[in-house]
This record gives structure tokens, sequence and C-alpha cells, in this order.
């Protein structure tokens, strides 16, 4: 199927890529949260409190599942060494951590069935329509669609790992939807963030105790990675752990310093959303050494732990302090 979609769709091989980005995990972050979150505060708060939870069940389930990938299952298999596919690599083909079910998949259906179903409450609301409230949830689809073929294009997953992500986040969005905090003190950000890294630090140790090799898809990725330079450690298992772990606790510092933010008109937030915009790319940016391993993932977790009070507090203060009339004697 892979190779079918390089060779015929290889023209479009610019819009699989953008794609296969905005499907990303980190885009759910550093991209869709901050839009959603200034067009309508509670609907982003959930968009981050679901791209967290949903991206570590779905490493958690990485590790049970061993998932192998196409770019490496191709050489690994032994099958193909008379007639190999006609297939390449690209930048984002070469992840580390398992395969089964796709992060993509899971992370974008979960944050965007949030997103959907929300947007097609307030039509039906507001029109009564029900045809006009369907529309969301084609395009849905559609993007869905759009996202797990180009994963299939950049040899990063098997249809089915795809298929597994899609249904399983799905199912995810529905009920995490349900479960988003509010009016929370900063000890249940605390204890849940602290209990998602520890937990799955303990798991981890549990399963290499009863020998289970946790790092065979790093090696894996290793050989058969067409470019060296293209394995990066923010696509490891403990890369997504302390992302997520940094979001939940960013998002409670952000809801203890400024609870229920501030009251912005239209024009004040979109001048947030591009200020927010340009200060995630520096963040996202910012160069992490990646060894030793420890100092990475400490400094990972700070980095995405900035992200919901930059968002959330630092640029609305900001930009309300440059827009809040004087009040008058």
């Amino acid at each position: 199927m892979a190779e079918a979609l390089q060779l015929r769709s290889g023209s479009y091989e610019d819009f699989w890529l953008v794609s296969s980005h905005l499907g990303d995990p980190k885009a759910a972050v550093l991209l869709v949260f901050p839009v959603v979150f200034y067009i309508h505060r509670q609907t982003g708060i959930a968009v981050l409190w679901v791209a967290a939870l949903s991206e570590w069940f779905n490493m958690v389930f990485k590790w049970i599942l061993f998932g192998e990938r196409p770019y490496w299952w191709i050489g690994e298999s032994g099958l193909f060494s008379k007639n190999p596919p006609k297939v390449q690599q690209f930048l984002s083909t070469c992840e580390t951590g398992p395969g089964s079910p796709s992060g993509h998949a899971m992370i974008t259906g979960a944050v965007w069935w949030v997103i959907v179903s929300s947007l097609a409450s307030f039509l039906h609301n507001r029109t009564g329509s029900k045809i006009l409230a369907a529309v969301p949830y084609l395009l849905y689809a559609v993007f869905l669609g759009c996202v797990g073929l180009s994963r299939i294009f950049i040899l990063a997953h098997f249809p089915h790992q795809v298929i597994a992500g899609f249904l399983t986040g799905v199912l995810l969005g529905i009920f995490l939807k349900r479960t988003v905090p509010e009016c929370r003190p900063l000890l249940f950000f605390f204890c849940f963030s602290l209990t998602l890294l520890f937990g799955a630090i303990l798991m981890h140790g549990a399963l290499q105790k009863i020998g289970v090799d946790l790092s065979w898809s790093i090696s894996l990725a290793k050989r058969w990675c067409s470019h060296s330079e293209w394995i990066r450690m923010d696509t490891t298992p403990f890369s997504s752990l302390n992302r997520d772990s940094g979001i939940l606790l960013g998002l409670g510092l952000a809801e203890y310093w400024k609870p229920g933010g501030w009251a912005l008109p239209w024009v004040p937030r979109t001048l947030c959303l591009a200020l927010s915009s340009l200060a995630l790319h520096y963040i996202s940016s910012f160069p992490v050494p990646s060894a030793p391993a420890l100092l990475f993932y400490s400094l990972f977790f700070l980095k995405y732990s900035i992200v919901p009070q930059v968002v959330m507090v630092l640029v609305p203060g900001f930009v309300h302090l440059l827009t809040a009339k004087p009040k008058r004697e």
C-alpha cells in the first residue's frame, strides 16, 4: 500500500508531509490548542487535557503491543531480499517508538473529536439544522483519512495500526471530554502529573524486570533509518511521557496564577494568538542537549510545562495591560 501511494501520488509529497505534521502530537499542543483556546476557553483546556492523556495512553499501548514499523520491518522480515519495494523514507519517517497503535491517528482522533463535537453542538443550537451540524463530522473524517494515509505514505505505520489508532482515539475523545478538570486546585494537577510520570516509570521498570526489552524499537530504528540524523530523541516514548506530564503541571499552574483568565474582546484575542504562536515557535525550536538523557528529559518536561502558562497567563496578561482602558476617577 505504501509503495502504491508513493508511486501514484508522489507529486503530492508535500501534501502528505504537511498532513503528517498536522497529525503530530506536538501540533495538538503548539498549533491547535492556542487557536481553540482564544476562540473558546473551556474547549481549549479540553484540547490540552485530552491531548496529554491520549498520548500517555498511546505510549502505554505501544509498550504492550510491540508494533513494528514498515520502514524497519521491510529489512527485518527478510521477505524482500530479492524484490525490495520501491519506497523511500522521509525526515518524519524514522520515529523510534513501537508502531501500534498510531500515535498521530490516536491523538488526532481524540483531540479533534473534542473540537468537532463542540462545534457541531454549537451549530445545531444556533441553527437547529442537523445537516449543518453534520458538516464538522464530515470534515473530521476527511482530515483523519488524510493523516492516516500520510502515515502509511511515509512508511511510519501499517494500515491496521492507523485504523486502531483512530478507533481508540475517538473512544478516548468521547470519554475524556467528560473528565476535563474545572476549578481544580494546583495540588490536583501536581499529583496527576506525578502519577502519570512515575506510573509509567514503574510500569517500564516492571516490564524490564520480567525480561521485556522496551528499547528494542530504538535499535531497529537506528539500524534501518536511511539517515542517522533523522533519529531524534523527541520521538522516544519517554519524551512523550515528559511532554504529557509537563503539560498537565503547566495547566495547573496557569489555572492557579489566573483562575478564569481575562475576558478579552476579539481584537486583543487575535493579538494574543499571534504573540502566543510566535512564543511557542521559539519554545519548540529551542535546542535541548540530547546528552545526558536525564538532562534532556528534564528540560523537555520544563519546555512543555511553560506552554500552557504562555498561552493562558503570560501573553493574555501582557495584552490586557496594553489594551485595558484606564479607569476614570
